[in-house]
């Protein structure tokens, strides 16, 4: 039986500016290690530059106390949209999920700033968790990267 594509979706305020966001997760991942140490511990590049379509970045982060590694391809990056994908293509998710795109947008609504992440995925066994623990990682992860800009 094959498996349905999935999706999961979260959106949250961010303070200091959507321009910063987008700026620091897309063109300068490897500043997330000294912003956000407990969430993710290293970022290294592994073929292209960082802020561009095709480069690959090798992550190491925490996850309800686990250490996982991610191994994504940067694609779809929009600077106008402020909107950057990630592929999943090597790494602990991919023993649960078939395929994994994780998408950042960052929008302004009514003078707010929001950071939407969406995980569009498919489960390689019914029985696999969906990857809640990791969308609530995404949403810490944005509060504390806030919190290390305004303080706590």
């Amino acid at each position: 039986m094959a498996s349905l594509p999935c999706k999961l979706i979260a959106q949250i305020a961010f303070k200091p500016g959507g321009d910063v966001f987008h700026y620091i997760v897309a063109n300068k991942p490897q500043h997330l290690t000294n912003a956000t140490p407990v969430f993710i511990q290293a970022c290294d590049l592994h073929q292209g530059n960082y802020g561009t379509n095709g480069s690959v970045i090798q992550w190491k982060y925490t996850v309800d106390g686990k250490a996982q590694t991610a191994r994504q391809v940067l694609q779809d990056i929009d600077e106008s949209k402020k909107q950057s994908a990630y592929k999943m293509i090597g790494g602990d998710l991919l023993e649960l999920y078939k395929n994994m795109l994780i998408t950042i947008h960052v929008e302004t609504k009514v003078g707010a700033d929001f950071v939407t992440w969406t995980i569009d995925y498919e489960l390689l066994n019914a029985e696999n968790p969906h990857p809640i623990s990791l969308l609530n990682f995404f949403i810490q992860f944005t509060t504390n990267l806030e919190a290390h800009f305004f303080g706590p």
